[in-house]
């Protein structure tokens, strides 16, 4: 999966988790706030995926880049 998607999909799970958290309180459904509070955590995770795979590209780029310059 690449950084956009993971990003993406963090964003979406962590808003539908704030959601059912939302609704789990309004409705006291304590299983609804849990799986919320679950599901905004595996969102934050996934974001943080992305951003750590943006991070290794772009350490890998200027690795690359500066090789290239050594070698000319």
């Amino acid at each position: 999966m690449g950084s956009t998607s993971d990003k993406i999909k963090g964003s979406a799970n962590e808003a539908i988790g704030k959601a059912k958290q939302g609704i789990g309180e309004a409705t006291g459904s304590e299983r609804l706030q849990g799986e919320g509070v679950v599901q905004e955590v595996k969102g934050k995770g996934q974001k943080a995926m992305g951003d750590a795979k943006d991070a290794a590209k772009e350490a890998i780029d200027r690795a690359a880049g500066a090789a290239k310059r050594a070698a000319d």
